[in-house]
């Protein structure tokens, strides 16, 4: 086994001002090493990681990191910078920076080193060192391990009998570590929470859910366990063995940054009785998000939770919007608009009329789009408060369409719902009922407390602002309906399948629900925006080859297919590699063809498709030419822009505030 860290690896005056720059800099160590084979490659796969979550950590230490099909060896590379980088830590530049590179398959012998390094990490000891060390060899050593900082273990206490140790039992916490990469924040977390668990006196039992390996916790000290403290970023595995304990649920570095804290949340929790209602595929109704300080406690992060809350609603009904509306779509094209009126299929259906058929679509269809609203706020609701809140969302949801609210209706009645239900949960109850609390008096209350607000209060507003919403929809044109174009064509293309697309989308969708020239409009609209991100990424690869890397160049010709699906995620690898000039161009070609699909009045009756659906377009030829336009228009940025960083006079400056340039190093032998 090659060792993971050399001399060569080892920079104690990294010059690099920001975090791509320091990362492309040891990762062309990496190169002259042997260790990476595509440098742009790898410093992609970098950025995507880095772009899920920051990787600076409290005292100074930056941990970029990621598996890469670029990396054939495990390796870290170690800069040391004077002048400190910022990698969004809350105390302020890091110091100290260890860019990690793991192969995608790498062997679980290396994960386990680097492992043992994030929880070394936790030393000031360790850290220390490295500050002061003066010999890249040296340093290296220390990394690898062959030269140690930790001081002996102290001498062990005398023993006890048994009823002194039963009378001194200490606090007993069990928790789960986890991160999206596994490598790094998972075992830093670990070991930061069992520093502060014996620092506090409390016995903490950790589980890390990270690459090196799985190892259950036994199921005897989890029954032992007095609290549970879960510090994640995907989801905790088998969950439900920790049902009926008090549970501190956070992000993986609440953990690393203020471990103290959590255990003693943990022990407030305990010595309240706060027990969580943990599901086996939901989360727990006690989380908190990310670094926040607790549950409902981080009122900074509202937005965040907000968006989280909402993206869970779309994420659950856009299956229901892409089954139906496919569905209906492909009635139209068989039997014409009209079919949409005919009689149920139950009542009349003849096995050999294409009508018949084009009815019994119809209908299965509308079915499956009569489920959006309340599918959207049930979901909304679970995002809140888990398993509890389904039923008060779906139900509130199922009223919205009652009074006409319709998608706006949805979207209230399941944060109404979500709402009510962690308000139920804060009530503290007695041991004997909380066994029934998630599936009998949550439900059962919240259900009638929303369908008041819903029925009484809220209900008639939404549905008068949801008319009025349709009636201006109705009433576009000219101006005002090229500039809303321009508008959603630059929410479909600035963040390609994340929050502000999908707010889009579901605006599109949902004036399908009740269909009018307005509302068909927009969907065009969106649906030819979200075409041209990957369509113009595939064109621009195909005409300036140079500008790309091999890796982009093979990604640039699934992106056809993928953009012609109305798949606009097709362009989130190119927009991770050189977001500032990918994002602004294909913006201006977004913006571009919803503007001009809005002035050439084109519609579209199905929610998805792409060119696939194109006979169910109105305006057909002009919408294949508004999308045409805006993708000629994002494919000139995207080559204007990249190749004058070809051409600039300082591509170095220009490298490190990009992290993505094509250029290729050059090592001597």
């Amino acid at each position: 086994m090659s060792e993971l860290i050399t001399a060569e690896l080892v920079d104690l005056d990294l010059s690099a001002a920001t975090k791509d720059a320091a990362a492309r800099s040891l990762a062309e160590r990496m190169v002259a090493a042997d260790r990476v084979t595509d440098l742009d490659g790898f410093l992609a796969d970098v950025a995507a990681r880095e772009a899920q979550m920051p990787t600076g950590l409290d005292g100074g230490i930056g941990i970029p990191h990621c598996r890469s099909e670029h990396v054939n060896a495990p390796t870290l590379a170690f800069g040391r910078s004077a002048a400190g980088i910022d990698f969004g830590a809350a105390d302020g530049p890091a110091d100290l920076i260890f860019l990690i590179a793991a192969p995608a398959g790498a062997d679980d012998d290396h994960l386990t080193i680097l492992s043992a390094l994030a929880r070394r990490l936790m030393d000031p000891e360790f850290t220390a060192a490295l500050r002061a060390g003066t010999d890249p060899g040296a340093v290296a050593a220390l990394i690898r391990g062959e030269e140690t900082t930790e001081s002996p273990d102290p001498d062990p206490e005398p023993e006890e009998d048994d009823a002194t140790a039963a009378a001194a039992a200490p606090f007993r916490i069990v928790a789960v570590t986890s991160c999206p990469t596994g490598i790094a924040h998972t075992y830093m977390a670990a070991e930061s929470l069992a520093a502060a668990g014996r620092a506090e006196g409390v016995e903490v039992t950790v589980e890390t859910q990270g690459s090196a390996g799985f190892e259950k916790l036994d199921p005897a000290v989890v029954a032992a366990a007095d609290a549970v403290i879960w510090a994640h970023d995907v989801e905790v595995r088998e969950k439900g063995r920790f049902r009926g304990k008090p549970l501190v649920d956070v992000g993986v570095k609440a953990g690393i940054n203020r471990p103290a804290e959590l255990i003693a949340e943990a022990r407030r929790k305990a010595e309240r009785g706060e027990i969580a209602a943990v599901s086996e595929n939901g989360g727990s109704t006690d989380s908190d998000d990310g670094d926040g300080a607790g549950s409902g406690a981080d009122h900074a992060h509202f937005g965040v939770r907000l968006r989280t809350y909402l993206m869970s609603g779309v994420s659950y009904m856009v299956p229901f919007v892409a089954a139906g509306g496919l569905l209906i779509a492909l009635s139209f094209a068989i039997g014409g608009y009209e079919i949409a009126s005919a009689k149920s299929v139950a009542d009349h259906f003849v096995w050999g009329e294409a009508d018949s058929w084009a009815a019994l679509l119809n209908q299965i269809g509308s079915a499956a789009f009569a489920f959006l609203v309340p599918v959207l706020a049930g979901y909304i609701a679970y995002g809140m408060a888990d398993r509890p809140a389904l039923v008060p969302g779906f139900v509130g949801g199922a009223i919205a369409l009652t009074v006409n609210a319709g998608f706006l209706g949805g979207l209230v009645a399941g944060l109404l719902a979500g709402a009510v239900v962690m308000a139920i949960q804060r009530v503290p109850v007695h041991a004997t009922l909380r066994g029934i609390m998630p599936v009998l008096v949550i439900p059962l209350i919240a259900s009638a407390v929303v369908g008041f607000l819903m029925f009484i209060v809220v209900g008639k507003p939404i549905a008068s602002l949801q008319n009025a919403l349709t009636d201006w929809l109705n009433g576009l044109s000219g101006s005002n309906a090229v500039i809303l174009g321009v508008v959603l064509g630059l929410m479909m293309c600035f963040d390609m399948g994340g929050p502000l697309n999908k707010v889009a989308y579901a605006f599109a969708v949902g004036g399908l629900a009740d269909p009018t020239d307005g509302s068909l409009k927009v969907m065009a609209a969106v649906m030819a925006a979200g075409m041209v991100p990957p369509l113009a990424m595939a064109l621009a690869t195909t005409v300036r080859k140079k500008l790309f890397t091999k890796t982009e160049r093979e990604n640039g010709r699934a992106a056809w297919v993928l953009g012609a699906s109305f798949i606009t995620e097709g362009a989130i690898p190119f927009a991770a590699a050189d977001p500032l000039r990918v994002i602004p161009s294909v913006m201006a070609g977004g913006a571009v063809t919803g503007a001009l699909s809005m002035a050439f009045g084109a519609t579209l009756r199905a929610p998805h498709g792409g060119v696939f659906v194109v006979p169910l377009i109105g305006q057909p030829f002009l919408y294949l030419l508004a999308i045409a336009a805006g993708t000629l228009v994002a494919t000139a940025l995207v080559v204007l822009l990249k190749g004058a960083r070809r051409t600039a006079s300082d591509p170095a400056g220009e490298a490190e505030a990009t992290g993505s340039d094509d250029s290729r190093v050059t090592v001597a032998a």
